[in-house]
């Protein structure tokens, strides 16, 4: 790693002076907030980048001026549409892009929601294990052969993992009472996870897999929460990190909140990150104070066996759904 990148740094700051022409990448959740910034990011600086979306409308509108950037820079952003609640949309995704038969050299999975009141996917899980979790693990592992080899996967995981590890016998809230923010700390940690076992899966053909912090940030991520809610989670976090003599935390601007996932996708060491939660472009350290909001990772989130277990769980969640 030449460059030494942090908190502030914004993601054309890490990639200042990086020519990504012939690069593809894709990207999950690409239609608003860090998803479309680190889309818009890569691509005008002269990447091939494949956006998934939910709602395509929606996301070419919102695109309309990054594919322009992207397209005076020597690089494009195209869109699949992509509804990670949804096996089959996963499936028809996957199945398009192996169709395509294009390689990519980082996925970065970006989607995902945050707290909804307690709901099923179409195929019965548990919304926020279901949408951030199994979607993605669906997806990656159907278009894994598309990973080139020496590519990247990129997780974007939470602070929010530190609220919850995972449930391996009850992930789908089936027996336990419904805790929204709870259940989203799971499928955090659950993306984390997710990283550690398919890092030492593929790092034989030279694919490493990180998950990412991406930072606090005000994008349409929260919009479950009124703004009374949202105000005081604000206040929660504050007050938790002054009693751990913690500086406040500091929201980023959007740009910020995208550097760590580029960081990691394009320019960071791969053999240093992989396996590794990653936040402010590092490897964030161990730190398992009680404190749910201090900054490091759990060590439960990089858990080798814990990740074995997550992922024989979740092939015999999806392989259920396709038997």
């Amino acid at each position: 790693m030449t460059a030494k990148f942090g908190a502030k740094s914004t993601a054309d700051d890490v990639l200042s002076g990086v020519d990504l022409k012939g690069k593809r990448f894709l990207v999950t959740g690409a239609s608003s907030g860090i998803g479309l910034e680190t889309a818009r990011s890569l691509s005008a600086h002269g990447a091939i980048v494949v956006g998934a979306v939910r709602d395509l409308a929606k996301a070419e509108r919102a695109i309309a001026p990054v594919r322009d950037a992207a397209r005076e820079a020597g690089g494009s952003l195209a869109l699949i549409e992509l509804d990670l609640a949804s096996l089959q949309s996963v499936r028809a995704c996957a199945d398009k892009l192996l169709a395509d038969g294009q390689p990519f050299d980082a996925i970065i999975a970006n989607a995902g929601i945050m707290a909804p009141p307690f709901g099923r996917t179409v195929d019965g899980f548990e919304l926020q294990f279901g949408t951030n979790h199994l979607g993605h693990f669906a997806l990656i592992n159907r278009i894994e052969p598309l990973l080139a080899d020496n590519g990247r996967l990129v997780m974007l995981s939470s602070q929010a993992h530190r609220v919850a590890d995972i449930d391996i016998d009850d992930p789908n809230f089936a027996h336990q009472t419904y805790d929204p923010f709870v259940a989203y700390g799971r499928s955090k940690t659950a993306n984390s996870l997710f990283a550690v076992e398919f890092d030492r899966r593929h790092a034989g053909r030279g694919v490493r897999a990180a998950s990412v912090m991406p930072g606090n940030s005000l994008t349409d991520l929260p919009r479950h929460f009124s703004q009374e809610e949202l105000q005081g989670l604000f206040e929660t976090v504050g007050k938790a990190r002054a009693e751990a003599g913690l500086p406040p935390a500091e929201l980023k601007e959007i740009g910020q909140a995208a550097a760590t996932s580029v960081w990691a996708a394009v320019v960071a060491d791969q053999a240093g990150i992989g396996g590794q939660y990653l936040e402010d472009c590092a490897v964030a350290p161990v730190n398992d104070t009680p404190n749910p909001f201090s900054d490091g990772v759990r060590s439960y989130a990089l858990d080798a066996g814990k990740a074995e277990q997550l992922w024989a769980k979740s092939k015999a969640l999806i392989d259920a759904v396709f038997r």
